[in-house]
């Protein structure tokens, strides 16, 4: 079928222009924590000191380095704090849960230090992004010349995301983390006494919303990943701060979706006119839902990302509400992601591919980058 949006635009010439990448979701601290990664390294010096180990079986190979940062110009990540409870601690992530909230509270204090001491000892490599002024100073760099490796480089920015708010003891804690850099939080992940989620049924709590109010209050980003369909259209409809879903496939292209993990078109809908932006994800299991790890690599390649932007796009009538949110190194790794990537570098390759489909530059550059920064700017005037 010929889609209005696309057929108002004249197909340009193939070419490789390139521009910065803001990647919304990556657990870095994590990995840190979980499995000693360091991330100032490049990804192939990782791979070879995992090879021998239980790593890459568990988790797969990384995707995410300093280096491939810069060859694939990736200007900014969110960068989340992710606490499991031990209830649904999967073997194959190791030992790294937590038993209640004072557990959970350590983990994420933990994971923020861990992003504070990345950034303080590597401020040219890393950079934590709290206000509109660092915001700018590190995208202008960007901005002024792209990265050439090695001989252009530029720090990547940082902004911290709570993905799962479920160990925090009380709502009202939340004051800490904002004091501590965060500007973004996602109440769930399996499901709580907030909301519902991924793997817990359930609408919003009575003590939900009064998490949204403080969020609101403070100006936090409120990101609806994994919410359940319940709760991510009651905190569409109160919620009158910036809202994201910083890493959600499209339910309609999928075949299933019985944990509801992906937004429906009436969540993408109502999420488009809050102004909102969800970022795609280029995961096997969240392209193809019954890839298995074995599964040829032949089955899932890169059209199929841009078939989920390109779906948000025509829902919305222009290209203002979507991005990339990677989740890599969320539990995932090479080779379960499409069959052109390799590592994060690889993610430049949508570009092109968005041109073939007739998407202008400025409307790739709005998927890269643009509409994150529209949400960032909103969320850090706030700061």
């Amino acid at each position: 079928m010929v889609l209005d949006y696309l057929c108002r635009k004249a197909a340009p010439e193939i070419d490789m222009n390139k521009t910065f990448l803001i990647d919304a979701h990556e657990d870095i601290a994590y990995n840190v924590q979980a499995y000693g990664r360091d991330y100032r390294r490049s990804v192939s010096e990782t791979r070879q000191r995992e090879k021998d180990t239980s790593i890459p079986a568990a988790i797969g190979d990384t995707l995410l380095g300093w280096e491939e940062y810069q060859l694939g110009q990736v200007a900014l990540i969110f960068g989340t704090i992710f606490t499991m409870s031990r209830r649904y601690q999967a073997p194959q992530w190791g030992t790294y849960a937590y038993s209640d909230t004072a557990e959970a509270m350590a983990m994420l204090r933990s994971q923020i230090d861990t992003y504070h001491r990345l950034t303080d000892s590597s401020p040219d490599q890393f950079r934590l992004i709290t206000t509109l002024a660092q915001l700018e100073q590190t995208l202008s760099l960007w901005r002024e010349i792209l990265a050439d490796y090695p001989q252009i480089t530029h720090p990547t920015g940082i902004i911290l995301s709570i993905e799962s708010a479920e160990g925090i003891d009380r709502p009202e804690d939340i004051e800490v983390f904002w004091e501590a850099g965060v500007r973004i939080i996602g109440p769930v992940w399996a499901g709580c006494r907030f909301c519902g989620g991924t793997l817990e049924p359930g609408a919003f709590t009575k003590e939900g919303y009064r998490l949204l109010d403080l969020m609101e209050q403070f100006g936090y980003a409120l990101d609806i990943s994994h919410m359940n369909e319940e709760s991510a259209l009651q905190a569409l409809e109160v919620y009158t701060g910036c809202v994201i879903a910083s890493h959600a496939n499209v339910r309609s292209l999928l075949k299933e979706d019985p944990h509801q993990r992906h937004l429906s078109d009436d969540a993408i809908r109502s999420l488009i006119d809050h102004d909102g932006v969800m970022g795609i994800i280029p995961y096997n299991g969240f392209l193809k839902t019954d890839w298995k790890q074995n599964d040829n690599r032949e089955d899932v390649r890169l059209d199929q990302v841009i078939a989920h932007i390109d779906y948000v796009c025509q829902l919305a009538g222009n290209a203002n509400h979507v991005g990339i949110g990677s989740d890599f190194d969320g539990g995932f790794g090479f080779p379960n992601v499409p069959l052109e990537i390799n590592t994060i570098a690889d993610l430049q390759l949508l570009y092109p591919m968005l041109q073939e489909r007739g998407y202008a530059a400025d409307d790739i550059h709005a998927i890269f980058h643009g509409n994150w920064i529209r949400k960032l700017t909103q969320t850090l005037s706030k700061a």
